[in-house]
């Protein structure tokens, strides 16, 4: 697994090929997709690198884009930055290469300097508030009516790690991420909240 920006010209096929083989649930609770065609998805591409506080990057595997997910409103005075707009295939979602690619995000924002990570989700995406405790952001809150999107009003969940949790945090994922936590067909002995100290 690997990560690199995100390119219509290099990802957008494969990725619309991945995307014809999820669920139609999945893009219940995101602004965009499912996409009718390769422009649909070329034109997202494009929009998000368009954006001067995002950055998208495709997962790869074996040279071939399986997802994508991105940092979004970063604010650098602020030393804030958001992870978030994930999508990954059905040979991506929930494997250890999924929570790595988060992991990597996470710690590469934190390496620089920021003081917070931000997770923030549709309230009733149950699925994605999982997903973010799982990875060991604390829920901070819900913003009711917080946006409006494909034709509904949207309550939205926030959660975040300060940079002064994030070395404790660190260790669990290196922890969980080791090569001895994993059996021989690759499923983990410990979840990887068990790395962590009770709160």
């Amino acid at each position: 697994m690997a990560l690199e920006p995100l390119s219509a010209t290099l990802h957008a096929e494969a990725l619309l090929s991945v995307f014809d083989t999820v669920e139609d649930s999945l893009w219940t609770y995101l602004p965009f997709g499912p996409f009718d065609g390769l422009g649909a998805l070329t034109a997202l591409i494009d929009n998000l690198n368009a954006r001067p506080d995002w950055l998208p990057f495709a997962v790869m595997n074996g040279g071939n884009a399986i997802g994508f997910l991105s940092y979004l409103r970063v604010e650098p005075a602020l030393g804030t930055f958001e992870i978030g707009s994930i999508v990954f295939g059905p040979g991506l979602s929930q494997t250890t290469a999924a929570t790595e690619a988060l992991f990597l995000l996470l710690d590469h924002g934190f390496e620089l300097g920021y003081r917070r990570g931000e997770w923030k989700c549709d309230a009733l995406n149950a699925p994605s508030r999982a997903a973010a405790e799982r990875l060991g952001f604390l829920y901070e809150g819900t913003f009711a009516n917080a946006t409006h999107y494909k034709g509904r009003n949207r309550d939205t969940a926030w959660f975040g790690i300060t940079g002064e949790r994030w070395p404790e945090l660190r260790a669990t994922f290196v922890a969980w991420l080791d090569a001895d936590n994993f059996d021989e067909a690759g499923r983990q002995r410990r979840p990887l909240g068990s790395f962590r100290s009770p709160s």
